[in-house]
Formats: structure tokens, C-alpha cells, sequence
């Protein structure tokens, strides 16, 4: 049998996490946040820290476009249009992963 590695579809819908071993940590030396993962660290801008802060591993990505979207008055639509290419990216760069 051949193992499935499609990856897996990224919509509303979706819930995610931080990978095992990431961690979200503030860099005092640099003052930037940044995403620790295992030999590598990924700087993030203040976009990019809100998202991963609203990964909870419970909440679909459909839920955190709509907390961002009230947060930074903007339409939900566009909020999840431009959330679900940033999952995708850290998925692929092992730092997230989909839940079930």
C-alpha cells in the first residue's frame, strides 16, 4: 500500500497547531518575536505573531478569521483569504500541523 502524502486541504474549516518542539518567544536581544523551532528560528512581523497567537489547536481558521477580522476592522473574507497561504507556508515549513 502506498502511503498518502497528499497534503491536506487548507480551508475554513481547518484547525491547526504549533508543531512539537515550536515555540512562540519573544527575542529581548533583537526585541522581535520569533518562532522557535528545533535548530532554527523564524522572525516574525506583528501580522504574523497575531495569527500564530490565535492557534489554540481548537478553533478553525474560519473562527480566527473572524476574532482578527473585529480585532483589525477588516472584511472576514479577506481576513481568512490572507491567513490560509501563511498556514499553508508553515505547514510546509513544519512549524504547524493540521489537527485529526
Amino acid at each position: 500500500m502506498i502511503p498518502n502524502t497528499a497534503r491536506p486541504e487548507i480551508d475554513g474549516g481547518t484547525v491547526v497547531h504549533l508543531a512539537r518542539g515550536v515555540r512562540l518567544r519573544k527575542d529581548t536581544v533583537r526585541n522581535q518575536t520569533v518562532l522557535l523551532a528545533p535548530e532554527r528560528a523564524i522572525a516574525l512581523d506583528e501580522i504574523a505573531v497575531a495569527i500564530i497567537k490565535e492557534i489554540d489547536g481548537h478553533r478553525n481558521l474560519d473562527r480566527i478569521a473572524d476574532d482578527l477580522s473585529r480585532r483589525f476592522e477588516a472584511p472576514k473574507e479577506q481576513v481568512l483569504r490572507d491567513i490560509i497561504p501563511f498556514i499553508r507556508e508553515f505547514i510546509n515549513r513544519r512549524t504547524l500541523e493540521v489537527v485529526g
